[in-house]
């Protein structure tokens, strides 16, 4: 190779250039090779283009050139590269160490997988020879909604392709699972390697081995790589990838919308108080404390989906805290901060309601909070601030905690460590860690759209909640992977203390209602069980249909999912399941009868109930300042 194509083709210090200089190469002789015309290297292939034709191709070629070199350019150091939560190598850092123990396959298995690898190229190109039609896509024997589009079926190269990487993926997904000599929790962390692996090496992950993309780069005459790696440098200056179209939505007008007002503010956090929707309201208000890991307005998104919205609408005076994102500022914050922030917010909407006191929500790690400042509450002998304690997909035993268990050994937590800079962790890292645990469906699901195929992004509030990151103070957050997630220390009697007084769940004796999601991922529904082994008062537990987020946000006029109602006294999530009665779409008025169990008498709309009438001097309107900080 000569000294000139060799710079050309990503013999240089650019990995994003090399890796799209190789995957030009190969795109074009395998697209030549398969018939897609216009893309050949050859005089023959040439000779069939149009001069329109070869303009347009000349143009994209010369479009993607200067759109890279331009980025390249402005690239900053290498140092602050490093920090870039979009940096490929950052996350096979956090792999290789656990690839490193993945054990030869036994013979069994290599024979196994000889044999498999055989049957698939007879099952194609037995469909070849005997007939010119394409392999049928149930006639192939395995299934995976990434190879579902006709194209991967129609030329039996790529019909064998994706064929033999599901073949591979099943063994090598197996291997791992029969490792022996590994603890659970590090074979727990080599599955989601190897996982994350596969789902990477997938083929219609590269524009050489993916037959829609081919054609839609011929169909485009390469505009669709063009407007890609717009995206890419776009994503890549952000250093975030975009799942959403992002002016698609305004907060205050199409998200987080529900009419109310800011009524009292600290450095850490907004207290929102929503303006009522009915003319009376349960006497006891309700306070919702979001994660601070996402924004609040999970809960309130587009108005048909809202559960704000609707709580309010049943009678509910609904309060929120909207979380600060983190900031130089908030270097010294930590788990105490948090509880106390909780337990001043309880007793400033008691003080401005004149009520003895509230009903009270915890989602996810705001719930874990919520668990500890209860037992804070429980010790200092002032339980009966809260009336009633609920809990969205919220842990406070770690030991079955799941798959996020993978980014807390030594070596994680260091890289984490490294990457809080000023005193917090950029909200990106977040954002890709979570990312991970789904990539197959939130990472390269969007690279084939966003980068490939060049598709305009859509306009979908949830993605753009998820999008919207947040920073976290590092030493909080250090603390809390370590101590909880590591450690496992809540779940002990007084093995942790905040705002100077032991942690002991066993003393809450809060009315509480638990709510689990069947197939969450993030906080498993057996992990949020154990919460019921734990605390002295009565508890109902409730399981509902998806996830960690629409297992949550499901409101009864979608007629989504189910929920299971059991004996919420039963020794094991198992039995609660075998007790469990099912019932069709939203919990929600579930809850809403729990809640009115607690208390329900209703009291007229008056004076504070109102935020913002006379005599009541407010902050803003919600939903305020810190929700729009990045």
């Amino acid at each position: 190779m000569s000294k000139d194509k060799s710079a050309m083709r990503g013999e240089h210090n650019d990995p994003f250039g090399a890796f799209f200089d190789m995957q030009g190469e190969a795109m074009r002789g395998l697209a030549s090779q398969f018939g897609f015309p216009g893309t050949g290297e050859s005089e023959q292939a040439a000779a069939k283009l149009t001069p329109q034709e070869l303009a347009e191709w000349t143009k994209s070629a010369t479009q993607l050139q200067g759109m890279w070199l331009a980025f390249v350019q402005q690239k900053t150091s290498e140092a602050a590269s490093k920090s870039n939560p979009l940096d490929p190598a950052q996350w096979m850092l956090m792999t290789q160490s656990l690839m490193k123990q993945m054990p030869t396959a036994p013979l069994e298995t290599a024979q196994k997988a000889a044999g498999d690898t055989v049957a698939i190229w007879q099952s194609v190109f037995a469909q070849l020879m005997g007939s010119e039609k394409e392999p049928a896509a149930d006639a192939l024997p395995r299934k995976d909604r990434r190879f579902s589009d006709p194209a991967w079926q129609q030329h039996p190269g790529f019909a064998l392709l994706h064929q033999t990487y599901l073949m591979l993926a099943e063994h090598f997904s197996a291997a791992v699972k029969n490792v022996d000599g590994l603890d659970k929790e590090k074979k727990q962390q080599l599955e989601f390697a190897m996982q994350a692996l596969l789902d990477a090496m997938s083929p219609d992950n590269f524009l050489a081995t993916n037959p829609v993309v081919l054609k839609r780069t011929v169909e485009t005459k390469g505009q669709n790589l063009v407007k890609g790696l717009q995206h890419l440098i776009n994503d890549l200056k952000r250093g975030q990838l975009t799942h959403t179209d992002p002016d698609a939505f305004t907060l205050g007008e199409n998200l987080a919308a529900t009419p109310g007002k800011v009524v009292h503010e600290t450095p850490l956090y907004q207290l929102i108080q929503y303006s009522p929707a009915t003319d009376e309201v349960l006497e006891v208000p309700l306070v919702i404390f979001p994660p601070w890991i996402n924004r609040f307005y999970i809960l309130d998104l587009t108005p048909k989906k809202s559960f704000i919205k609707w709580a309010v609408d049943q009678g509910l005076t609904v309060f929120v805290v909207s979380w600060k994102s983190a900031d130089s500022s908030m270097k010294d914050v930590v788990w105490d901060d948090y509880i106390r922030g909780q337990i001043e917010a309880i007793d400033h909407i008691r003080e401005r309601l004149k009520v003895p006191a509230v009903h009270t929500i915890g989602y996810c790690v705001a719930g874990t909070t919520l668990a500890a400042s209860l037992a804070v509450l429980a010790r200092r002998g002032e339980a009966d601030k809260v009336a009633s304690a609920t809990y969205f997909t919220a842990q406070v035993d770690f030991e079955r905690s799941g798959e996020l268990k993978t980014f807390i050994e030594d070596g994680k937590l260091e890289l984490i460590d490294q990457l809080s800079g000023d005193g917090y962790l950029d909200g990106r890292f977040l954002a890709a860690t979570f990312n991970a645990l789904r990539g197959k469906d939130l990472i390269w699901n969007y690279v084939v759209n966003n980068y490939l195929m060049g598709e305009d992004y859509p306009a979908f509030d949830l993605l753009h909640w998820n999008g919207d990151v947040t920073n976290l103070p590092s030493k909080w957050h250090g603390a809390y992977l370590r101590d909880l997630y590591r450690d496992n220390k809540l779940a002990t009697p007084d093995a942790m203390e905040a705002c100077g007084v032991p942690i002991d769940l066993t003393r809450i004796e809060t009315p509480t209602f638990i709510q689990a999601g069947k197939e969450d991922h993030i906080a498993p529904a057996e992990s949020v069980w154990r919460a019921t082994q734990h605390y002295s008062g009565p508890v109902t537990f409730m399981l509902a249909g998806s996830g960690h987020i629409a297992g949550v946000v499901n409101p009864p006029a979608a007629g989504k999912y189910q929920y299971w109602v059991g004996d919420s006294k039963a020794k094991s999530l198992e039995e609660y399941i075998e007790s469990a009665t099912e019932h069709p779409g939203s919990w929600w008025p579930y809850w809403m009868e729990w809640i009115e169990a607690q208390n329900g008498k209703r009291i007229a709309v008056k004076g504070k109930r109102k935020p913002g009438g006379r005599g009541d001097t407010i902050i803003e309107d919600a939903p305020g300042r810190y929700v729009k900080s990045r």
